[in-house]
């Protein structure tokens, strides 16, 4: 297999793993400290560390007048969308419905690619997508609530988080004239700051009631998933299609169970095991039958 491609699966499972775990982290964070003022302060100090880090590595934070409009729609569609709309699901419609409507993004990213570039999904991608989509399902089938009107706009909210993700991911772009360190740190910033004007406007923080294991909850959402994770991604986009890559972030509420089973000592039975096997299936699909990112076939085509 190409190095490029491993190293991009790799990023991609990291990105998964960090991103799952930090399901049950949240959990001792949220009692604490609103989910929009929290995830704001988390993604703006992994960004200013990203920052210095590209700094001390020699990487420019400078960016070109060009460059704005591309990186700033980056950081709606993966970060205050995809991070902000989900967040803000949560207040109308429980975690289970949120996490369901979420994780269809790969739909989004397997259908997008038609209108956006003439890429007709083929039979492995959407064997694949049926796998996981069968196994997230499964997963999320114990969580019942019913559907009202007052829960609308949280449904709104989870698909627009969905939809935006997945266009940030397969949607043809330039690329951005920034290190690698330096763009990350910039998308991060512009996507998370935001949140955090929200969350003093709409979530009432009491900033001084961090303390004990809510503190290490915040310390690990902004080293890992607000910083490592994003780095992965961004670089995982580079070597791996887009489609794949979204389809592979369905291992993200199945890491989130068997981790929340360890940590918070929440039940893991024959669904989640299920799930698992299911969800992986696919993702194995997708990953072994899919070309390297940037080798579509020449006008369109099918993806495999």
């Amino acid at each position: 297999m190409d190095p490029a491609r491993l190293w991009g699966i790799a990023c991609l499972l990291i990105t998964a793993t960090g991103w799952g775990i930090n399901w049950p982290a949240i959990k001792f964070l949220l009692p604490v400290w609103p989910a929009l003022f929290a995830r704001g302060v988390a993604g703006v100090i992994s960004a200013l560390l990203l920052a210095a880090l590209a700094y001390g590595r020699g990487e420019s934070l400078r960016v070109p007048a060009g460059a704005w409009p591309g990186l700033v729609l980056m950081a709606f569609t993966s970060v205050f969308a995809w991070m902000g709309f989900s967040t803000l699901s949560v207040n109308w419609i429980s975690v289970g419905e949120a996490a369901l409507l979420v994780y269809t993004m790969p739909i989004w990213a397997m259908l997008l690619p038609w209108p956006l570039r003439g890429e007709r999904p083929g039979a492995r991608a959407v064997a694949s997508l049926i796998l996981a989509l069968a196994g997230v399902g499964l997963l999320l089938s114990g969580h019942e609530g019913a559907v009202g009107r007052d829960q609308m706009l949280g449904m709104l909210l989870a698909v627009a988080a969905a939809v935006l993700f997945a266009w940030g991911a397969v949607a043809p772009r330039k690329p951005l004239a920034l290190p690698p360190l330096a763009q990350t740190a910039w998308i991060v910033g512009i996507g998370c700051a935001p949140m955090i004007v929200l969350g003093l406007l709409f979530e009432s923080p009491d900033v001084t009631a961090l303390t004990g294991v809510a503190a290490i909850s915040l310390a690990y959402m902004t080293l890992v998933p607000m910083g490592l994770c994003y780095l992965t991604w961004f670089a995982a986009l580079k070597r791996v299609p887009g489609n794949v890559a979204t389809i592979t972030m369905l291992l993200v509420p199945l890491i989130g169970t068997l981790s929340a089973a360890a940590i918070l000592g929440e039940p893991f039975g024959i669904r989640e095991a299920a799930a698992l096997s299911l969800t992986l299936a696919g993702v194995a699909i997708a990953l072994r039958g899919a070309p390297p990112a940037g080798k579509t076939p020449a006008g369109g085509g099918t993806i495999a």
